[in-house]
């Protein structure tokens, strides 16, 4: 999937994401900031989106929010204003694949529901890495494919849509499992039908 699918794609979605993608993602969503509101410190969330988990975390917490389409981020800001979200501190507009901070800046990355709609995930992956501190955690939530079953079928057929839908369906787990510094801490599936998969990483202190 290239830049400019990804810009085209979540322009379009961004007026009625909330009620869409958003709804289909609420439940991952919210094991994810659960499990991150466990933890203290900083956080930087990668594809904000329009920001619909912003409101879930702890306010002790301090959140930066990132994501590539503005008129995503519109929309994420209008909710932290409307909501006086005092602990989101920064949403900025950035490629995830060139992170603008500093190395070991944030105690915990999120990733949800991002990592199959972003060009180049790996190298994604690689500026998390960089970005997270030693001993932190990546909490990812998002569609892996399967091997096998009618949901495998389903995604084989969607596959080739990936720049029209705006995700690629037939996205691998071993694609998010390659960084060396990364080891898996938890992983489990998630509603409905277990469609999603739930993942923490964490960061060697070596």
């Amino acid at each position: 999937m290239d830049i400019k699918a990804v810009q085209t794609s979540y322009a379009r979605w961004a007026p009625v994401y909330d009620r869409t993608f958003g709804a289909v993602t609420n439940t991952g969503r919210r094991r994810a900031v659960a499990h991150i509101s466990t933890r203290s410190g900083t956080v930087l969330e990668v594809g904000v989106g329009t920001g619909l988990s912003l409101a879930h975390y702890k306010p002790d917490l301090s959140v930066t929010g990132i994501d590539f389409s503005e008129e995503m981020l519109g929309k994420a800001r209008q909710k932290v204003e409307d909501q006086n979200l005092t602990h989101v501190k920064s949403l900025r507009q950035m490629d995830a694949r060139t992170l603008d901070f500093p190395d070991a800046s944030f105690d915990t990355v999120a990733a949800m529901h991002v990592l199959s709609v972003v060009p180049e995930p790996e190298r994604v992956m690689s500026e998390i890495a960089r970005v997270l501190k030693p001993g932190g955690e990546v909490v990812i939530t998002n569609h892996f494919k399967r091997d096998t079953g009618f949901l495998a079928a389903v995604e084989r057929v969607a596959a080739p849509l990936s720049n029209v839908l705006g995700w690629h369906s037939d996205f691998e787990i071993e694609t998010v499992l390659q960084e060396p510094s990364l080891v898996i801490k938890e992983q489990g599936t998630l509603p409905p039908l277990g469609m999603m998969t739930f993942l923490v990483l964490e960061k060697s202190s070596d």
